[in-house]
Protein backbone atom coordinates (compact mmCIF):
# COMPACT_ATOMS: atom_id res chain seq x y z
CA UNK A 1 0.00 0.00 0.00
CA UNK A 2 1.44 3.37 -1.08
CA UNK A 3 0.22 6.97 -0.77
CA UNK A 4 1.58 10.46 -1.58
CA UNK A 5 3.08 12.26 1.43
CA UNK A 6 0.82 14.95 2.91
CA UNK A 7 3.82 17.24 3.41
CA UNK A 8 6.13 16.94 0.41
CA UNK A 9 4.33 14.69 -2.10
CA UNK A 10 6.89 11.87 -1.84
CA UNK A 11 5.88 8.21 -1.70
CA UNK A 12 4.66 6.80 1.62
CA UNK A 13 5.13 3.05 1.86
CA UNK A 14 2.92 1.22 4.37
CA UNK A 15 5.13 -0.62 6.88
CA UNK A 16 2.81 -1.18 9.86
CA UNK A 17 -0.60 -2.78 9.23
CA UNK A 18 -2.72 -3.25 12.35
CA UNK A 19 -5.84 -4.26 10.43
CA UNK A 20 -9.39 -2.93 10.59
CA UNK A 21 -10.12 -0.46 13.41
CA UNK A 22 -12.84 1.90 14.63
CA UNK A 23 -12.19 5.46 15.75
CA UNK A 24 -10.12 5.65 18.91
CA UNK A 25 -12.30 8.13 20.79
CA UNK A 26 -15.68 7.04 19.48
CA UNK A 27 -16.97 5.32 22.68
CA UNK A 28 -20.49 4.50 21.41
CA UNK A 29 -23.46 4.13 23.70
CA UNK A 30 -24.95 0.65 24.20
CA UNK A 31 -27.39 0.06 21.36
CA UNK A 32 -25.54 2.41 19.01
CA UNK A 33 -22.91 0.01 17.67
CA UNK A 34 -24.60 -1.18 14.48
CA UNK A 35 -23.17 1.60 12.30
CA UNK A 36 -19.67 1.96 13.72
CA UNK A 37 -17.11 3.58 11.45
CA UNK A 38 -14.12 1.36 10.55
CA UNK A 39 -10.96 2.04 8.56
CA UNK A 40 -7.68 0.29 7.73
CA UNK A 41 -4.99 1.26 10.25
CA UNK A 42 -1.81 1.32 8.15
CA UNK A 43 1.19 3.52 8.95
CA UNK A 44 4.14 4.30 6.70
CA UNK A 45 7.09 6.64 6.16
CA UNK A 46 7.71 9.11 3.34
CA UNK A 47 10.75 8.10 1.33
CA UNK A 48 11.70 11.77 0.83
CA UNK A 49 11.04 13.74 4.05
CA UNK A 50 10.72 10.66 6.39
CA UNK A 51 7.43 11.88 7.88
CA UNK A 52 5.61 8.92 9.47
CA UNK A 53 1.87 9.07 8.79
CA UNK A 54 -1.40 7.21 8.45
CA UNK A 55 -2.13 6.08 4.92
CA UNK A 56 -5.90 6.39 5.31
CA UNK A 57 -7.18 9.84 6.25
CA UNK A 58 -10.26 10.07 8.49
CA UNK A 59 -12.17 13.37 8.02
CA UNK A 60 -11.55 15.70 10.96
CA UNK A 61 -15.27 16.38 11.32
CA UNK A 62 -15.76 12.66 12.05
CA UNK A 63 -12.97 12.57 14.63
CA UNK A 64 -13.61 15.83 16.50
CA UNK A 65 -17.33 16.00 17.09
CA UNK A 66 -19.36 17.97 19.63
CA UNK A 67 -19.19 15.16 22.20
CA UNK A 68 -15.44 14.58 21.91
CA UNK A 69 -14.62 12.84 25.21
CA UNK A 70 -10.97 13.71 25.94
CA UNK A 71 -10.39 16.26 28.71
CA UNK A 72 -6.84 17.51 29.18
CA UNK A 73 -7.57 18.42 32.81
CA UNK A 74 -8.42 14.82 33.70
CA UNK A 75 -4.95 14.06 35.09
CA UNK A 76 -3.26 15.88 37.98
CA UNK A 77 0.07 15.40 36.21
CA UNK A 78 -1.33 17.01 33.06
CA UNK A 79 -2.77 19.95 35.01
CA UNK A 80 0.61 20.66 36.60
CA UNK A 81 2.35 20.23 33.25
CA UNK A 82 0.17 22.78 31.48
CA UNK A 83 0.33 25.23 34.38
CA UNK A 84 4.13 25.11 34.10
CA UNK A 85 3.99 25.66 30.34
CA UNK A 86 1.72 28.67 30.73
CA UNK A 87 3.92 30.16 33.44
CA UNK A 88 6.99 29.59 31.25
CA UNK A 89 5.38 31.54 28.41
CA UNK A 90 4.39 34.34 30.80
CA UNK A 91 7.94 34.56 32.11
CA UNK A 92 9.81 34.43 28.79
CA UNK A 93 7.67 35.10 25.70
CA UNK A 94 4.61 37.08 26.78
CA UNK A 95 6.50 39.94 28.37
CA UNK A 96 6.24 42.71 25.80
CA UNK A 97 3.55 45.35 25.41
CA UNK A 98 0.13 43.75 24.86
CA UNK A 99 1.33 40.21 24.00
CA UNK A 100 -0.94 37.70 22.29
CA UNK A 101 -1.06 33.90 22.63
CA UNK A 102 -2.93 31.40 20.45
CA UNK A 103 -3.49 27.74 21.34
CA UNK A 104 -4.49 25.26 18.64
CA UNK A 105 -6.78 22.60 20.10
CA UNK A 106 -7.21 24.35 23.45
CA UNK A 107 -9.50 21.55 24.71
CA UNK A 108 -10.92 22.37 28.15
CA UNK A 109 -8.72 25.42 28.65
CA UNK A 110 -6.27 23.89 31.11
CA UNK A 111 -3.30 25.86 29.69
CA UNK A 112 -4.92 29.09 28.52
CA UNK A 113 -6.82 29.57 31.78
CA UNK A 114 -3.53 30.49 33.49
CA UNK A 115 -2.72 32.99 30.74
CA UNK A 116 -6.25 34.41 30.96
CA UNK A 117 -5.87 34.91 34.72
CA UNK A 118 -2.68 36.89 34.03
CA UNK A 119 -4.71 39.27 31.88
CA UNK A 120 -2.84 38.42 28.67
CA UNK A 121 -4.65 38.53 25.33
CA UNK A 122 -5.26 35.00 24.10
CA UNK A 123 -7.39 32.84 21.84
CA UNK A 124 -8.09 29.13 21.89
CA UNK A 125 -8.96 27.48 18.58
CA UNK A 126 -11.13 24.49 19.49
CA UNK A 127 -13.72 22.89 17.17
CA UNK A 128 -15.31 20.48 19.71
CA UNK A 129 -18.25 22.25 21.32
CA UNK A 130 -18.32 20.35 24.62
CA UNK A 131 -14.73 21.06 25.64
CA UNK A 132 -14.87 24.58 24.17
CA UNK A 133 -17.68 25.38 26.60
CA UNK A 134 -15.55 24.06 29.45
CA UNK A 135 -12.84 26.52 28.36
CA UNK A 136 -15.24 29.43 28.35
CA UNK A 137 -16.33 28.55 31.88
CA UNK A 138 -12.69 29.11 32.91
CA UNK A 139 -12.61 32.56 31.34
CA UNK A 140 -10.87 31.49 28.13
CA UNK A 141 -11.74 33.12 24.82
CA UNK A 142 -12.42 30.41 22.22
CA UNK A 143 -12.85 30.34 18.44
CA UNK A 144 -14.92 27.21 17.61
CA UNK A 145 -13.13 26.25 14.40
CA UNK A 146 -10.44 23.99 12.98
CA UNK A 147 -7.11 25.73 12.53
CA UNK A 148 -5.69 26.16 9.04
CA UNK A 149 -4.17 28.87 6.86
CA UNK A 150 -7.49 30.65 6.41
CA UNK A 151 -8.17 30.66 10.17
CA UNK A 152 -4.70 32.10 10.78
CA UNK A 153 -5.31 34.90 8.29
CA UNK A 154 -8.58 35.88 10.00
CA UNK A 155 -7.03 35.75 13.48
CA UNK A 156 -4.15 38.00 12.43
CA UNK A 157 -6.51 40.47 10.78
CA UNK A 158 -8.60 40.77 13.96
CA UNK A 159 -6.01 40.38 16.72
CA UNK A 160 -2.62 41.04 15.16
CA UNK A 161 0.41 38.71 15.14
CA UNK A 162 0.90 36.04 17.79
CA UNK A 163 3.90 36.11 20.12
CA UNK A 164 3.20 32.51 21.09
CA UNK A 165 1.42 29.70 19.29
CA UNK A 166 1.00 26.45 21.19
CA UNK A 167 -0.46 23.00 20.69
CA UNK A 168 -0.29 19.87 22.83
CA UNK A 169 -1.18 16.49 21.39
CA UNK A 170 -3.06 18.13 18.54
CA UNK A 171 -0.65 19.16 15.77
CA UNK A 172 0.11 15.54 14.85
CA UNK A 173 -3.66 14.97 14.72
CA UNK A 174 -4.20 17.42 11.87
CA UNK A 175 -3.96 15.75 8.48
CA UNK A 176 -3.75 19.13 6.71
CA UNK A 177 -0.46 19.83 8.48
CA UNK A 178 0.92 21.77 5.51
CA UNK A 179 -1.90 24.31 5.88
CA UNK A 180 -1.23 24.53 9.63
CA UNK A 181 2.43 25.34 9.03
CA UNK A 182 1.55 27.93 6.39
CA UNK A 183 -0.87 29.40 8.91
CA UNK A 184 1.79 29.50 11.61
CA UNK A 185 4.21 31.29 9.29
CA UNK A 186 1.47 33.84 8.55
CA UNK A 187 0.26 34.36 12.13
CA UNK A 188 3.55 34.48 14.05
CA UNK A 189 5.18 37.75 14.92
CA UNK A 190 8.73 38.09 13.59
CA UNK A 191 10.10 37.16 17.03
CA UNK A 192 7.26 34.75 17.86
CA UNK A 193 7.46 31.02 18.54
CA UNK A 194 5.29 28.06 17.66
CA UNK A 195 5.69 25.43 20.37
CA UNK A 196 4.01 22.04 20.22
CA UNK A 197 4.28 18.73 22.04
CA UNK A 198 3.55 15.37 20.47
CA UNK A 199 4.33 11.68 21.04
CA UNK A 200 7.86 11.13 19.79
CA UNK A 201 8.65 8.52 17.17
CA UNK A 202 11.88 7.60 18.93
CA UNK A 203 10.03 6.78 22.17
CA UNK A 204 7.23 4.97 20.33
CA UNK A 205 9.75 2.75 18.52
CA UNK A 206 11.88 2.16 21.61
CA UNK A 207 8.88 1.12 23.72
CA UNK A 208 6.96 -0.73 20.98
CA UNK A 209 4.08 1.56 21.89
CA UNK A 210 1.86 0.53 18.97
CA UNK A 211 -1.23 1.73 20.83
CA UNK A 212 -0.23 5.31 20.03
CA UNK A 213 -1.36 4.53 16.49
CA UNK A 214 -5.03 5.35 15.90
CA UNK A 215 -7.17 7.50 13.66
CA UNK A 216 -6.47 10.82 15.38
CA UNK A 217 -2.70 10.49 15.04
CA UNK A 218 -2.31 11.41 11.40
CA UNK A 219 1.45 11.68 12.01
CA UNK A 220 4.10 10.46 14.44
CA UNK A 221 6.77 13.13 14.48
CA UNK A 222 10.54 12.88 14.54
CA UNK A 223 13.00 15.77 14.82
CA UNK A 224 14.25 15.10 11.31
CA UNK A 225 10.78 15.15 9.77
CA UNK A 226 9.71 18.31 11.64
CA UNK A 227 12.90 20.10 10.63
CA UNK A 228 12.26 19.25 6.97
CA UNK A 229 8.58 20.23 7.17
CA UNK A 230 9.34 23.57 8.84
CA UNK A 231 11.85 24.50 6.15
CA UNK A 232 9.26 24.00 3.41
CA UNK A 233 7.05 26.73 4.90
CA UNK A 234 9.48 29.47 5.92
CA UNK A 235 9.93 28.25 9.48
CA UNK A 236 12.92 26.85 11.33
CA UNK A 237 13.22 24.25 14.07
CA UNK A 238 15.15 26.15 16.75
CA UNK A 239 14.75 23.78 19.70
CA UNK A 240 13.55 20.28 20.64
CA UNK A 241 13.27 18.82 24.12
CA UNK A 242 12.41 15.24 25.06
CA UNK A 243 9.85 14.86 27.86
CA UNK A 244 8.44 11.91 29.78
CA UNK A 245 4.78 12.97 29.57
CA UNK A 246 2.51 10.67 27.52
CA UNK A 247 5.13 7.94 27.67
CA UNK A 248 7.71 9.97 25.75
CA UNK A 249 6.94 13.22 23.93
CA UNK A 250 9.00 15.85 22.14
CA UNK A 251 8.50 19.58 22.57
CA UNK A 252 9.32 21.31 19.28
CA UNK A 253 9.91 25.05 18.94
CA UNK A 254 9.58 26.66 15.52
CA UNK A 255 10.28 30.28 14.66
CA UNK A 256 10.39 32.33 11.47
CA UNK A 257 13.52 31.31 9.56
CA UNK A 258 16.61 33.14 10.80
CA UNK A 259 14.80 34.85 13.67
CA UNK A 260 16.37 32.88 16.53
CA UNK A 261 19.54 30.88 17.16
CA UNK A 262 19.22 27.10 16.82
CA UNK A 263 19.82 25.12 20.01
CA UNK A 264 22.60 22.50 19.88
CA UNK A 265 19.97 20.02 21.09
CA UNK A 266 18.57 19.90 17.56
CA UNK A 267 21.82 18.58 16.09
CA UNK A 268 22.32 16.16 18.97
CA UNK A 269 18.85 14.70 18.51
CA UNK A 270 19.33 14.39 14.75
CA UNK A 271 22.50 12.38 15.35
CA UNK A 272 20.68 10.14 17.83
CA UNK A 273 17.82 9.57 15.39
CA UNK A 274 20.24 8.55 12.66
CA UNK A 275 21.84 6.04 15.01
CA UNK A 276 18.40 4.69 15.93
CA UNK A 277 17.44 4.35 12.26
CA UNK A 278 14.32 6.49 12.57
CA UNK A 279 14.48 7.50 8.93
CA UNK A 280 14.56 3.93 7.61
CA UNK A 281 11.62 1.77 6.53
CA UNK A 282 13.34 -1.27 8.06
CA UNK A 283 12.95 0.29 11.52
CA UNK A 284 9.16 0.49 11.12
CA UNK A 285 9.03 -3.05 9.76
CA UNK A 286 10.91 -4.33 12.82
CA UNK A 287 8.56 -2.30 15.03
CA UNK A 288 5.60 -4.03 13.36
CA UNK A 289 7.16 -7.43 14.09
CA UNK A 290 7.59 -6.56 17.79
CA UNK A 291 4.01 -5.28 17.94
CA UNK A 292 2.79 -8.65 16.71
CA UNK A 293 4.80 -10.34 19.47
CA UNK A 294 3.24 -8.10 22.12
CA UNK A 295 -0.22 -8.83 20.69
CA UNK A 296 0.33 -12.59 20.81
CA UNK A 297 1.85 -12.52 24.31
CA UNK A 298 -0.88 -10.29 25.78
CA UNK A 299 -3.69 -12.33 24.25
CA UNK A 300 -2.14 -15.58 25.50
CA UNK A 301 -1.68 -14.21 29.03
CA UNK A 302 -5.20 -12.84 29.35
CA UNK A 303 -6.75 -16.04 27.97
CA UNK A 304 -4.62 -18.20 30.25
CA UNK A 305 -5.55 -16.21 33.37
CA UNK A 306 -9.21 -16.30 32.35
CA UNK A 307 -9.02 -20.10 31.93
CA UNK A 308 -7.61 -20.29 35.47
CA UNK A 309 -10.71 -18.52 36.76
CA UNK A 310 -8.93 -15.25 37.47
CA UNK A 311 -10.94 -12.06 37.25
CA UNK A 312 -9.39 -9.36 35.02
CA UNK A 313 -10.68 -5.83 34.45
CA UNK A 314 -9.27 -2.92 32.53
CA UNK A 315 -8.00 0.31 34.05
CA UNK A 316 -8.08 3.54 32.06
CA UNK A 317 -9.89 4.12 28.77
CA UNK A 318 -7.69 6.45 26.72
CA UNK A 319 -8.04 6.32 22.94
CA UNK A 320 -5.17 3.82 22.84
CA UNK A 321 -7.43 1.18 24.44
CA UNK A 322 -9.28 0.95 21.13
CA UNK A 323 -6.09 0.04 19.26
CA UNK A 324 -4.99 -2.55 21.82
CA UNK A 325 -8.28 -4.34 22.31
CA UNK A 326 -9.15 -4.45 18.60
CA UNK A 327 -5.66 -5.50 17.51
CA UNK A 328 -5.51 -8.20 20.20
CA UNK A 329 -9.12 -9.34 19.91
CA UNK A 330 -9.81 -8.71 23.61
CA UNK A 331 -13.50 -8.19 24.36
CA UNK A 332 -15.94 -8.32 27.31
CA UNK A 333 -15.73 -12.11 27.38
CA UNK A 334 -12.20 -11.70 28.77
CA UNK A 335 -12.43 -8.24 30.37
CA UNK A 336 -15.97 -7.51 31.62
CA UNK A 337 -15.36 -3.78 32.01
CA UNK A 338 -12.77 -1.02 32.11
CA UNK A 339 -12.92 1.81 34.64
CA UNK A 340 -12.14 5.41 33.76
CA UNK A 341 -12.51 8.72 35.60
CA UNK A 342 -13.84 10.66 32.58
CA UNK A 343 -17.61 11.12 33.12
CA UNK A 344 -18.34 11.43 29.38
CA UNK A 345 -16.93 7.93 28.75
CA UNK A 346 -18.73 6.21 31.61
CA UNK A 347 -21.74 4.14 30.58
CA UNK A 348 -20.37 3.85 27.06
CA UNK A 349 -18.40 1.14 25.24
CA UNK A 350 -14.92 0.78 23.84
CA UNK A 351 -15.37 1.09 20.08
CA UNK A 352 -15.21 -2.16 18.14
CA UNK A 353 -14.77 -4.53 21.09
CA UNK A 354 -17.69 -3.09 23.12
CA UNK A 355 -16.09 -3.45 26.54
CA UNK A 356 -18.24 -1.37 28.97
CA UNK A 357 -16.65 1.69 30.57
CA UNK A 358 -17.50 2.25 34.22
CA UNK A 359 -16.60 4.77 36.93
CA UNK A 360 -13.53 4.08 39.13
CA UNK A 361 -15.84 3.10 41.98
CA UNK A 362 -16.54 -0.16 40.14
CA UNK A 363 -12.88 -1.05 40.55
CA UNK A 364 -12.59 -0.32 44.25
CA UNK A 365 -15.97 -1.84 45.13
CA UNK A 366 -14.86 -5.33 44.13
CA UNK A 367 -11.14 -5.54 43.38
CA UNK A 368 -10.26 -8.05 40.65
CA UNK A 369 -7.30 -10.43 40.66
CA UNK A 370 -5.63 -8.55 37.81
CA UNK A 371 -5.98 -5.11 36.23
CA UNK A 372 -4.88 -4.56 32.64
CA UNK A 373 -3.47 -1.03 32.63
CA UNK A 374 -4.35 0.64 29.34
CA UNK A 375 -3.36 4.09 30.63
CA UNK A 376 0.23 2.85 31.07
CA UNK A 377 1.69 6.32 30.60
CA UNK A 378 0.02 7.26 33.91
CA UNK A 379 1.19 4.09 35.69
CA UNK A 380 2.93 5.84 38.58
CA UNK A 381 -0.01 8.14 39.31
CA UNK A 382 -2.57 5.32 39.03
CA UNK A 383 -0.66 2.77 41.10
CA UNK A 384 -0.15 5.33 43.88
CA UNK A 385 -3.88 6.04 43.84
CA UNK A 386 -4.82 2.33 43.89
CA UNK A 387 -2.43 1.12 46.62
CA UNK A 388 -5.21 -0.85 48.30
CA UNK A 389 -5.57 -3.01 45.19
CA UNK A 390 -1.95 -4.13 45.43
CA UNK A 391 -2.12 -4.49 49.22
CA UNK A 392 -4.97 -6.96 48.75
CA UNK A 393 -2.89 -9.03 46.37
CA UNK A 394 -4.03 -7.50 43.09
CA UNK A 395 -1.55 -7.41 40.24
CA UNK A 396 -1.14 -5.08 37.29
CA UNK A 397 -0.71 -6.27 33.70
CA UNK A 398 1.29 -3.97 31.42
CA UNK A 399 2.24 -4.45 27.77
CA UNK A 400 4.80 -1.65 27.19
CA UNK A 401 7.57 -2.25 26.25
CA UNK A 402 6.59 -5.91 26.55
CA UNK A 403 3.98 -7.97 28.36
CA UNK A 404 4.72 -8.22 32.09
CA UNK A 405 2.98 -8.43 35.46
CA UNK A 406 3.67 -5.96 38.29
Amino acid sequence: MHNPCRICGGTVKGSIDLGRHPRGNAFPRPGETADEFFYRLVVGMCDVCTMVQLLEDIPQEVRYHDEYPYHASGSAIHRRHFEEIAQGFLDTELTGPDPFAVEIGSNDGVMLARIARAGVRHLGVEPSRQVAEMSRAKGVRVLPEFFDEGTAERIRAEHGPADVMFGANVIAHISHLASVLRGAALLLARTGVFVFEEPYLGSVVEKTAFDILYDEHSFVFSVRAIQAAAERFGLELVDARLMEIHGGSMRYTLAPAGARPVSPRVGELLEKEAAQGLGEHATLEEFARRARTVRDDLTALVRDLHAQGKRIVGYGAPAKITTVTNYCGIGPDLIPFVCDSTPSKQGRLVAGTHIPVRAPEAFSADHPDYALLFAWNHAEEIMAKEREFAERGGRWILYVPDVHIV
